[in-house]
């Protein structure tokens, strides 16, 4: 009976009493969204599994039968493939948000999201493997053949993947384990970063962490909440109405090993990374850019800094940096040749330079009023 009081006591201090800033904006829904997304995609996926079979020979003919055969078993799949892209579309707005505010401000908070975005790649782009169709079989193969490039280890890290000398049902299978089980330790990682977070209080508006504007989280920003079921029914049009808009056509066609797609590009949310990695003509340095693109914003929160910083530079530097971010994703699903081949390097060195920017403007306006 403790026990189940003291688990009543900290839910309701995590949800209901919590102090939180009066000032907080819609713009603070895009967490409590991924919530909703998080729990949306695991009941949905897993229905599929139930389904599924993790066999290269029928993995392809298994998503097809899903489509066709299974009782509203297109409804779940075209949800859960799209409920992806819904992920990541709010996943990039509560990142963008955190520039704007300076939520790297609070290290372990900002620390511990990024740990969940790295997360979220990796399980995003196995999911992506499972459908077994041509684009997502090349792409496991351009991808996993990257970690050839750790230094020693790199062909054997290659081949434990692979379980053998090529990307194989037995690769399929490791996938779809990690697949299946990672969604669990991504549930962990979330609540360490609600405990976190409530911890500290959120950034807002004021640009300050002072109880004085703080009003209790229930009932007002539960009522703000409801704005997601808004985001949801647009989400649920927009998946009947255009189900495969999102994809490419080549995931209609089963995996050849034999022949591979003209042009292999990787799902849209990824389209920034994988134009960093090809703008750069050396495998190891490519890869190692490819990292930097989302390791660079660790740095951000190794300083500690909670002093007010110029708001105006930082959102003009933010917005542009939003802006190099988007043309590299349109960058990313052009072909290899003039004038985007010369382009891809322009911007992935711009990309990199805002992130820097702002690195050194935190912390030269932390010496500057210290």
């Amino acid at each position: 009976m403790k026990i189940n009081n003291s688990f009543f006591l900290f839910f309701y201090d995590m949800v209901f009493v919590l102090p939180s800033s009066k000032s907080l904006t819609i713009g603070w829904n895009f967490g409590s969204m991924l919530g909703f997304v998080l729990v949306f995609q695991l009941l949905t996926g897993t229905f599929l599994a139930f389904y599924y079979t993790p066999d290269s020979g029928l993995a392809f003919s298994t998503v097809q039968y899903l489509m066709y055969e299974i009782n509203f078993g297109w409804v779940f799949r075209i949800f859960h493939f799209n409920g992806a892209s819904l992920f990541f579309i709010f996943l990039y707005l509560h990142i963008f948000k955190g520039l704007f505010m300076f939520s790297y401000r609070l290290k372990h908070v900002w620390m511990s999201g990024l740990s969940i975005y790295l997360l979220l790649m990796m399980e995003a782009f196995m999911g992506y493997v499972l459908v077994w169709a041509q684009m997502s079989f090349w792409a496991a193969v351009v991808i996993t053949s990257l970690l050839s490039v750790v230094p020693f280890w790199g062909s054997f890290l290659v081949m434990w993947i692979w379980s053998g000398f090529g990307v194989t049902g037995a690769t399929l299978k490791f996938f779809f384990v990690i697949h299946f089980l990672l969604p669990w330790a991504l549930i962990l990682f979330v609540m360490l970063h609600l405990v976190l977070l409530h911890t500290s209080g959120s950034t807002s508006l004021l640009y300050c962490h002072g109880d004085y504007d703080k009003i209790s989280f229930f009932p007002s920003f539960w009522t703000k909440d409801f704005y997601n079921f808004f985001f949801f029914f647009i989400f649920f049009l927009f998946s009947l109405i255009l189900p495969f808009s999102l994809g490419d056509h080549e995931m209609f066609i089963e995996a050849d090993p034999m022949m591979s797609p003209i042009h292999i590009v990787p799902e849209w949310y990824f389209l920034f990374a994988y134009a960093i990695l090809r703008a750069i003509p050396n495998k190891i340095l490519g890869v190692i850019a490819l990292l930097m693109s989302i390791v660079s914003f660790y740095f951000l929160g190794m300083m500690n800094n909670y002093f007010s910083v110029m708001y105006k530079l930082n959102k003009f530097i933010v917005f542009f940096f939003i802006f190099v971010s988007i043309f590299l994703s349109w960058l990313g699903q052009c072909l290899v040749e003039y004038p985007f081949a010369v382009l891809s390097p322009i911007f992935s060195f711009i990309y990199f330079f805002f992130i820097y920017l702002m690195i050194f403007l935190f912390y030269f306006f932390k010496v500057l009023f210290l």
